[in-house]
């Protein structure tokens, strides 16, 4: 999941930027949607930006989190790396991250071998634009350790409005 939008207040750095009027709204449409499409949440990886943690608190979702000071200006290898660390006790996981990095780890986790109609419709799209609030949601049958690029399939991608 990509942060809610953020403002841009004079004299606030952009670890510190918290959310926008428009993130207070779309981020609890973003844990609606996410508890009503998605397994149960059991962990969450999340960016200390004070935009991620605002999303976070604002979904609603309630998972043991880690906040992770590498999510923020991450590279997608940054991020998966932090996904292999998770305990394979967990079955679904939240990262709550930041563009582009988001965007492109996701297209990179996504196999492309044997994508349906609606996955290839769902990366298109992530390849045009990852919005803020915007989740794209992928499955995997690998433990988290074992999880590699290509090692993924494209569920869903959705952008609460």
């Amino acid at each position: 999941m990509r942060h809610a939008k953020s403002g841009y207040p004079d004299g606030v750095a952009d670890h510190g930027r918290p959310l926008a009027d428009r993130g207070n709204r779309e981020a609890p449409l973003a844990g609606e949607w996410i508890r009503a499409h998605v397994p149960e949440v059991e962990a969450v990886l999340c960016s200390t930006a004070t935009r991620t943690r605002q999303t976070l608190a604002r979904t609603g979702i309630e998972a043991p989190t880690e906040f992770l000071d590498e999510l923020y200006d991450a590279t997608p290898g940054t991020v998966l790396a932090a996904i292999n660390a998770v305990d394979d006790d967990v079955r679904t996981l939240l990262v709550v991250g930041h563009e582009p990095t988001t965007s492109s780890l996701a297209l990179g986790l996504a196999g492309s071998d044997d994508a349906d109609q609606a996955a290839t419709d769902a990366a298109n799209e992530i390849a045009a634009k990852f919005p803020t609030s915007a989740i794209a949601v992928l499955r995997t049958d690998v433990s988290w350790a074992d999880l590699e690029l290509g090692g993924a399939t494209l569920v869903a991608f959705h952008v609460p409005r």
